[in-house]
C-alpha cells in the first residue's frame, strides 16, 4: 500500500528513487515540508540548508534519508559548503530547490537598507551563488530547479516593496534561467504562494499580534477563505520537479487560495 502524505493524499514512494535533492532552508516551514515530502517519495538523499543547527536536525530526525548541513547559502561559503555536501554524495544532484527566504519592512517613511540588503542578498543572491557553485554537479539532462517565490512578486505591496522586488526577480531568474538551462535538459519552475502559516513574519518582525491580524485579514478577503499550510505548496514544489513534469519549464505556478483574483 502507498503512503500517505501529511495531508493524507495517497503519493508513490519509488517518484525520486535513487535521486538526490537540495532544499534550501529546510529547517523550517514549506522548506521542512518539501524536504520531508522528497524523502518520503523515496530520494535517496536531500540535504537541507539553514543557518541554525537545532531545526535541521529535527528535520533530519524524522527521516534517514534527511541530510543537514548548516550553511548560509547567501554567501560564498555557504555555497560551497552544499556544494561539498553533494560531491560527498556522489556528486550528482537532480533537484535543486531555493527555499530560503527572508521578508522584512522597508516602508520608505523609514529607510532601512541593512533590512533591504539582507532580504535581496538572501532572496535573489542566494539563489544566483548557490545555483552557479552547483551547476557543475546539476544533472544534465535531467535535472530540476524549482524556486520558492510569492505572489506578492506580482502584486502591489506598500511596506515590503523590497521583498516584492525581491520576488518579482525570483520570477524574473525562473524564466531566464529556463531558457538558459534548457540546452543543457535542466527545467526551471517556480511556485509562488500566498500567505501561509509559517515563522517567516514573525521572523519579519511584526510580533505575534500583528501576525494574528495580517492573517485574519487575509482570511476575511481571500476567496478560498483561509490561510495556506505548508501542506498546500510542497506538493506542488515536488510535482514541478518530478520526472513526470519534463516537459515543463519556466512556469511560476500560483498557488494563494484566489488571493490574486482580488
Amino acid at each position: 500500500m502507498r503512503p500517505a502524505n501529511a495531508r493524507g493524499d495517497i503519493v508513490s514512494d519509488t517518484t525520486f528513487a535513487g535521486r538526490t535533492v537540495l532544499v534550501t532552508g529546510g529547517g523550517t516551514g514549506i522548506g521542512r515540508a518539501a524536504a520531508l515530502a522528497f524523502a518520503e517519495q523515496g530520494a535517496a538523499t536531500v540535504i537541507i540548508t539553514g543557518r541554525r543547527e537545532a531545526p535541521l536536525a529535527e528535520v533530519a530526525a524524522q527521516h534517514p534519508a534527511v541530510l543537514p548541513v548548516v550553511a548560509d547559502v547567501a554567501t560564498e561559503q555557504g555555497a560551497s559548503a552544499a556544494a561539498d555536501a553533494v560531491r560527498a554524495q556522489g556528486g550528482a544532484l537532480d533537484v535543486l530547490v531555493h527555499n530560503a527566504g527572508v521578508i522584512r519592512l522597508t516602508p520608505l517613511s523609514t529607510p532601512d537598507l541593512a533590512a533591504a540588503r539582507d532580504v535581496l542578498d538572501v532572496n535573489v543572491l542566494g539563489p544566483v551563488l548557490l545555483t552557479t557553485a552547483l551547476l557543475p554537479q546539476l544533472r544534465s539532462p535531467g535535472g530540476s530547479i524549482v524556486l520558492v517565490s510569492s505572489v506578492l512578486g506580482h502584486l502591489a505591496s506598500p511596506g515590503v516593496a523590497v521583498y516584492a522586488a525581491s520576488k518579482a526577480a525570483v520570477d524574473s531568474l525562473t524564466r531566464s534561467w529556463a531558457k538558459e538551462l534548457a540546452p543543457r535538459g535542466i527545467r526551471v519552475n517556480a511556485v509562488a504562494p500566498g500567505t501561509v502559516r509559517t515563522d517567516v513574519l514573525g521572523a519579519g518582525g511584526l510580533n505575534a499580534d500583528q501576525v494574528d491580524a495580517v492573517r485574519a485579514d487575509h482570511d476575511r478577503r481571500v476567496p478560498l477563505g483561509r490561510t495556506g499550510e505548508v501542506t498546500d505548496i510542497a506538493p506542488w514544489i515536488t510535482r514541478l520537479a518530478e520526472p513526470g513534469s519534463s516537459w515543463l519549464t519556466g512556469q511560476i505556478l500560483t498557488v494563494d487560495g484566489g488571493w490574486e483574483l482580488l
